[in-house]
């Protein structure tokens, strides 16, 4: 059936409205400028009531929450038909990353759509997944449609540094507000990848290493600059980063990765085995091309040091130097990945964790997966959705505290050239809308039936 078909054709699709919305609601959010620099400044309240108000208007009952004044979560139930079914988390977060305008093309609060690309900072990070969430239960209520699941709906603070004033404070301090939810969506999944010029891949997210956000402290013995120093802190911890930055952390495959190699390969023409004995992981990525890039960084951990900070005065040995590390380990990798931190950092160098949160992993053989496959391949029938796990992180870590289940799956259809992944987090960050009309067609159709 025609995607025009189904979009005009009364109860079976979102309708001409919920297109034009997604659009509006896309601009209008980025026009409320919610940076998050990580410092406390932030203020996601203005769009907290924005979306609030949309909800409204789509008879829910949104709720405003906030742990600190101005960081503000919004969350709504819509009732399903089914009161035996669990209920389904669809969340997103309200805050963005910072933007210098002088590096942009366009002014990257202005929300301005030229040439059908909606641009702007959270674009595809990620408020064009609030504004197809938006579209989708204002087009219900006006057609009259209820799911069969019952759906939290959840606009969160806080997602682009510690949570702790937004999925962390909700899961924390209302966890009755989630009740019956096993699974969740949001955001970095099912959008086109261009493995090929004739293999459009789908990535549907059923993963995420944990996050191990470190601080080194090296101690040593102040002293002159000019003498002698077998106890020198800047060394000591010059050394263990050293060491860090150089290690080969080894293969380990989780049951998404290893479901991802599969089907990699499979689409790619070659036989391999990805569970013998001998599976050598590292010779297959070799041998899939750009589709190399989904799951390279997931099949092993990783710790990258990023900040240094020592001394004060050039010939002043001091005694204390710090460094930080971003860490990230696997689905049971977290033993494994403290082990080799001590063995790293030494005798020498203590380290802590400065932030943590758990590594996911979600069942591919689901149903849930399976709708979200049917609903993707019927808007784009050449592609193929293949599983994958995220190198990073997201609010499911949060939510995954109360028992859910998270799923990246905030659908984009994307013209070959269009690099998505790194326009998260970079300049002149952008989305066409006709990836937003094909995003909220698939999040209706998914819905209606997950």
């Amino acid at each position: 059936m025609a995607e025009e078909a189904i979009a005009g054709a009364p109860g079976t699709g979102v309708d001409a409205q919920a297109l034009d919305e997604v659009v509006r609601f896309t601009s209008e959010l980025i026009r409320i400028d919610t940076t998050n620099r990580g410092g406390g400044d932030c203020r996601e309240r203005p769009a907290a009531e924005y979306a609030a108000a949309q909800l409204a208007g789509a008879g829910l009952e949104p709720a405003l929450l906030e742990r600190t004044e101005g960081r503000t979560n919004v969350v709504a139930r819509l009732p399903g038909t089914d009161p035996g079914a669990d209920a389904l988390l669809v969340h997103g977060h309200l805050d963005v990353v910072p933007a210098e305008a002088a590096d942009w093309q366009v002014d990257p609060f202005s929300g301005e759509v030229r040439d059908g690309v909606v641009w702007g900072r959270g674009a595809v990070d990620m408020k064009n997944m609030d504004a197809m969430i938006l579209a989708v239960v204002r087009a219900w209520a006006r057609a009259g449609v209820r799911p069969r699941r019952d759906l939290v709906i959840a606009f969160t603070a806080d997602e682009e540094a510690s949570a702790v004033d937004g999925s962390g404070f909700l899961a924390d301090r209302h966890p009755g507000l989630f009740e019956g939810c096993t699974e969740g969506i949001s955001e970095s999944g099912a959008f086109t990848f261009h493995a090929a010029p004739d293999l459009q891949l789908y990535p549907i997210a059923a993963g995420e290493r944990g996050t191990g956000w470190l601080k080194l402290t090296a101690r040593g013995r102040a002293g002159h600059g000019s003498k002698v120093n077998r106890a020198n802190a800047v060394s000591r911890l010059a050394e263990a980063v050293a060491r860090i930055g150089a290690y080969e952390w080894p293969v380990r495959l989780t049951p998404t990765v290893r479901a991802c190699l599969a089907e990699l390969a499979r689409l790619h023409g070659l036989h391999v085995d990805v569970t013998a004995p001998d599976f050598d992981a590292d010779v297959l990525i070799g041998k899939l091309g750009r589709a190399a890039e989904l799951v390279e960084p997931t099949v092993r951990g990783s710790a990258n040091p990023t900040m240094l900070r020592a001394g004060y005065k050039v010939n002043v040995i001091p005694g204390v130097a710090q460094a930080h590390v971003d860490g990230r380990f696997l689905p049971d990798g977290e033993e494994e990945f403290r082990a080799t931190l001590d063995a790293l950092t030494g005798p020498d160098v203590d380290w802590e964790f400065d932030h943590r949160e758990a590594a996911l992993e979600a069942p591919v053989e689901s149903r849930t997966f399976a709708r979200m496959r049917a609903a993707v391949e019927e808007f784009a029938p050449q592609g193929h959705v293949v599983p994958y796990c995220m190198s990073g992180g997201t609010d499911a870590k949060q939510f995954s505290r109360l028992g859910i289940r998270g799923y990246g799956f905030s659908p984009l259809r994307l013209p070959p050239g269009f690099d998505y992944q790194a326009l998260f987090h970079g300049v002149d960050e952008r989305v066409p809308v006709d990836a937003l009309h094909f995003g909220v067609r698939v999040l209706d159709r998914f819905l209606r039936t997950a």
